[in-house]
């Protein structure tokens, strides 16, 4: 029997889909993060209480082994989260690989999604986007992404909570600039449903302004294009490779696709330059 990934709402529960509730009625067991939560989820869905494990970020990974036994002995096991789909900024992500690699099958029943309905509600674009989760919260690794996400051309949608928010738009701000447009989404689907839109100078000053509550979604326009590399830029790019050891040809590669330019016009100054 297989693994199922069940989507559940993100904060009304009336998003809750006839197909997942048939999912949650037809397992043996549920792995969930928090069995209350979980319970009054069965509750309104009037599906009678099923053997429940909990699955979190502390007790995934020994969890597998028992959910790996009951999958062999024919069980079928559904998977939820507190709200939206397991495995994104969820547990299940190792749970489903230990099931893949086990050689069971993994169902999905689709819910609805933080992510997509911020990004779709923020105003920015939405044909190609990056999904970036959390933010490391300290250190080398939170600037290096904050340098990636500065850089991205497509629109960024990040999570955060809500005691952490100011710092983090106040950090994109610095990194991003304080004009780069964005929507900040709180409470999405819920009684108190928010959205902000504007730059991120604007946003770290809304969010001085009030404590805010729930969870929240940062939709971050993309990165503008960058100006074209002028004839002073390629000149310094491809001496500074032919001084690193490069052959005008392989200069020539790095610096075209480094600048975005020719290759041929990068090569023409190699080969002047070197000779």
């Amino acid at each position: 029997m297989p693994l199922v990934l069940v989507g559940t709402p993100i904060g009304n529960l009336s998003d809750l889909s006839p197909r997942a509730v048939e999912a949650l009625a037809g397992a043996d067991a549920i792995c969930c993060e928090d069995t209350r939560r979980t319970g009054r989820l069965l509750q309104h869905a009037g599906v009678e209480r099923r053997p429940l494990v909990v699955v979190n970020d502390h007790t995934e990974v020994a969890a597998i082994a028992g959910v790996l036994e009951r999958l062999a002995r024919g069980e079928r096991v559904a998977v939820v989260s507190d709200a939206g789909m397991p495995g994104i900024s969820d547990p299940g992500e190792r749970l489903v690989r230990a099931a893949v690699d086990a050689g069971h099958l993994v169902e999905v029943v689709p819910g609805p999604s933080a992510a997509v309905t911020a990004l779709v509600a923020s105003g920015l674009a939405a044909g190609r986007y990056a999904f970036e989760g959390f933010l490391p919260r300290k250190g080398s690794g939170r600037s290096a992404r904050l340098l990636e996400v500065a850089g991205e051309r497509r629109t960024t949608v990040l999570y955060e909570a809500p005691h952490r928010l100011a710092r983090t738009l106040a950090d994109l701000a610095a990194a991003c600039g304080p004009d780069r447009r964005v929507a900040v989404a709180r409470e999405l689907t819920k009684l108190h449903e928010e959205m902000w839109r504007g730059s991120l100078s604007g946003a770290c000053a809304w969010v001085a302004e009030r404590e805010p509550r729930g969870e929240v979604a940062i939709v971050l326009e993309g990165a503008p294009a960058p100006l074209p590399a002028g004839d002073a830029d390629v000149e310094a790019a491809v001496q500074a490779r032919l001084e690193a050891g490069d052959s005008p040809r392989d200069a020539a590669a790095t610096v075209a696709a480094a600048l975005g330019v020719p290759r041929r016009r990068a090569y023409e100054v190699a080969v002047r330059r070197r000779g």
